[in-house]
């Protein structure tokens, strides 16, 4: 609340001017009164009494007296009885105005609400002091009790005034450096220009107020509305306190020439005359001042919605919008001199969230901005771009200057500790640059360039400047990897994957009669309608970690198909599906299977799922766990591309797989390398020794399928037998291993 705010350091001299305020205002009343006992036209006392205590506090009241006190004796000697009565009244009601103003917590004294409260405050104010005066009025003798009612609305009108016109300029003045007092930017309010534009017509609009008076006339007074109308252009273009203290100025003036029948204004002789004199100008006196509060609101608000708008609430620091914005302007300049935009982003910031909290990741984030902070130029610009991002734009600097600055930059990045719940934590930072020659990029293609390359120097190892060109080959490559990821996300959201199918069938008599064939995969691109094989969409679905994801897709539509058609879905003995390297370390994805298959028809003992020797390998202790979860699903699995890893023969025993399919590549080289024929071979032997059978990829002949049969192999699978095609394609037509 203002009234229990810390006093100000200098009390005295404040105090001393507020008497001295008060005592002026007085003596400028009483040059409006025609004899002893009149009540005063105007009042503006009250109005630096209520700014006052509204300013510094209920117990500054005491200002009031003693200035009424002065008032009395050097400007409006009054009798001994009425003046206990005249003190009294200005005090007990600036107590009450004051209680009524302070009474709620006030957060900005430049609003409309808080205007209208101080507007209550004073009428209430106003109504007391007029009951205690004219008392003391009738005591003394100076008013009779018929008059009583008369003169108490001139004391209340007149004091009013005082508050509508004065308080307004006082207290703006007294709380210039008050910090609740919202300012907007200068450049919100008019120019200097229009400064002084406006003051020739305030000048010009008294002129002809005492031109019109002098003139005679019945409606000189109705002028009022040309001073009026320039107060209503300050309150639009112009500062609050600029529109309170030409208020002030022009209702002094006004008063004075009413009140002393000045430039031909005559004096209201008519107690009607009086008080509806007084009622016009109150209103004149409160319409620019709330006008004056309501533009300020909206300028606060818009300067607060564009504050959101282009700074970061977290760092402070300039946002994603504002640093565009920023930077287009600066590419704009073509006589800059070279620049480089860095694009960093903060390694392994996860593992603060999620270990320490998102709070302490927010300390971190504030800390690492105020190391950027301090390290910039002071003609960089610097955003927080995204959670744990940042951009700078460092001018004036070679690709060799540039790349030394991100360095030490990171070093300090490096080195930052922040202390919290007794641990101290710390990150650091990998940079993507890309230097440029102003009119050589759009920002778009330099973010985007920077972008990449920081993902590069991550992909490295992190805590490292990876400097990219504009037509670099790397960085494109990892842009257009992007580009399909959005692509493949596209594609899942939409269900856009296509399911193909292709057979694999038995070498020898083994009584399997039913479909056993491998699920393919296919990208129908949402936008072109462009259908892709995997080789083209899948290495950035891995370098992306999207590959999860798919094989969950794949899985819901084989399912989903089969479902809905249980006539094909009875003639399968095996249905192969392959599963990512990633599937394998998913500790949710054997959740979703079990969760899958637990409402769907089709059972999970005709189910295979193929993992790579490769993926397997990686982890032998987890892959050999999942097989287990997954077979207690009564799921089987396939060994794919064996026979491609690192001494494959020394785990295959720790792996519980059912298959071992034949790498492709040593199939189709049986005819033309005896090394080949000799590994085709020495696998199928090994699968028969555990037990297992073994699936020959990529059978592309007649004469391949018979070279498998002469060595033994189970199953074949390739070109030679079919061709993938559609799922419902593929079980319109008979089955291969039916065909004689």
């Amino acid at each position: 609340m203002l009234g229990t705010m810390q006093a100000p350091p200098h009390r005295l001299p404040i105090f001393l001017l507020l008497v001295a305020l008060y005592a002026a205002g007085g003596a400028y009343s009483s040059l409006l009164l025609a004899g002893p006992g009149e009540v005063a036209l105007f009042w503006p006392s009250s109005g630096i009494a209520l700014a006052g205590v509204v300013r510094y506090g209920l117990r500054w009241a005491v200002f009031v007296p003693l200035g009424g006190l002065l008032v009395h004796l050097f400007f409006d000697p009054v009798s001994l009885v009425f003046l206990p009565f005249s003190l009294a009244s200005n005090f007990i009601a600036v107590l009450v105005g004051g209680w009524l103003v302070l009474r709620k917590p006030v957060e900005d004294p430049l609003t409309v609400r808080f205007g209208l409260r101080a507007l209550l405050g004073g009428t209430v104010m106003s109504l007391i002091s007029a009951g205690i005066g004219t008392l003391g009025l009738h005591q003394a003798g100076d008013v009779s009790l018929l008059a009583m009612p008369a003169a108490a609305t001139r004391w209340f009108l007149g004091d009013l005034l005082g508050v509508a016109s004065v308080a307004p300029a006082m207290m703006l003045a007294l709380s210039r450096k008050d910090p609740r007092m919202q300012r907007p930017e200068r450049g919100d309010y008019a120019p200097e220009t229009e400064h002084l534009i406006w003051n020739v017509a305030i000048t010009a609009s008294f002129l002809l107020m005492a031109w019109a008076g002098s003139s005679g006339g019945h409606y000189a007074l109705g002028l009022v509305a040309l001073p009026l109308g320039v107060l209503v252009w300050s309150a639009i273009r112009f500062p609050p306190l600029h529109t309170a203290v030409s208020m002030a100025i022009t209702m002094l003036l006004i008063a004075g020439m009413a009140g002393l029948g000045l430039a031909g204004y005559p004096a209201p002789e008519a107690t009607r005359d009086g008080l509806n004199l007084l009622a016009f100008l109150i209103v004149v006196a409160v319409l620019p001042m709330i006008l004056a509060f309501a533009m300020h609101q909206q300028r606060v608000t818009a300067g607060t919605l564009k504050q959101r708008a282009n700074v970061d609430p977290l760092t402070g620091l300039a946002n994603r919008n504002a640093f565009e914005e920023m930077v287009r302007t600066a590419l704009a300049n073509p006589t800059a001199p070279p620049m480089a935009l860095a694009y960093l982003d903060l390694d392994h910031f996860k593992l603060i969230n999620d270990t320490a909290s998102h709070v302490a990741g927010d300390a971190v984030i504030r800390g690492i901005a105020g190391v950027i902070e301090a390290h910039r130029h002071r003609d960089d610009l610097l955003a927080r771009t995204g959670g744990d991002e940042f951009a700078l734009l460092l001018r004036n600097c070679s690709p060799m200057v540039a790349e030394d600055r991100a360095r030490a930059l990171l070093r300090a990045i490096e080195g930052y500790r922040c202390g919290w719940d007794g641990q101290m934590l710390a990150s650091t930072a990998s940079v993507g640059l890309v230097a440029f020659l102003p009119g050589q990029a759009e920002y778009a293609q330099l973010l985007s360039q920077a972008d990449a390359a920081c993902f590069t120097a991550k992909e490295q190892g992190g805590n490292r400047v990876c400097q990219a060109s504009l037509d670099g080959g790397e960085l494109l490559d990892r842009t257009s990897a992007m580009r399909w990821v959005v692509r493949i996300r596209e594609a899942l959201e939409n269900h856009a994957m296509e399911l193909y199918c292709q057979s694999i069938v038995p070498l020898r008599e083994n009584g399997d009669r039913g479909r056993h064939f491998e699920i393919l995969l296919r990208l129908r691109d949402p936008r072109s309608g462009q259908l892709m094989m995997p080789a083209e969409f899948m290495p950035a679905a891995e370098r992306f970690h999207l590959v999860t994801r798919i094989d969950r897709e794949v899985i819901g539509l084989a399912l989903d198909w089969l479902e809905a058609n249980p006539q094909a879905a009875a003639s399968v003995s095996t249905c192969c599906i392959n599963l990512s390297g990633d599937a394998l370390i998913d500790e949710g994805f054997i959740g979703f299977v079990a969760e899958r298959l637990r409402r769907s028809s089709f059972p999970g003992e005709r189910l295979c799922f193929e993992v790579t020797e490769t993926s397997a390998v990686r982890d032998l202790a987890r892959a050999q766990r999942f097989i287990t979860e997954m077979r207690a699903l009564g799921c089987r699995f396939a060994l794919d591309d064996f026979g491609t890893g690192f001494c494959s023969f020394n785990y295959v025993r720790a792996l519980d797989v059912d298959y071992f399919k034949i790498d492709g590549s040593f199939v189709r080289d049986m005819d033309s390398s005896p090394l080949a024929e000799a590994v085709v071979r020495s696998i199928n032997e090994i699968a028969h020794v555990l037990g297992k059978h073994s699936i020959a990829e990529h059978t592309e002949t007649e004469r391949d399928r018979q070279a498998l049969i002469a060595l033994g192999v189970d199953y074949a699978q390739g070109f030679g037998i079919d061709r993938p095609m559609p799922i419902a394609d593929y079980f319109a037509k008979p089955f291969p291993g039916q065909m004689p």
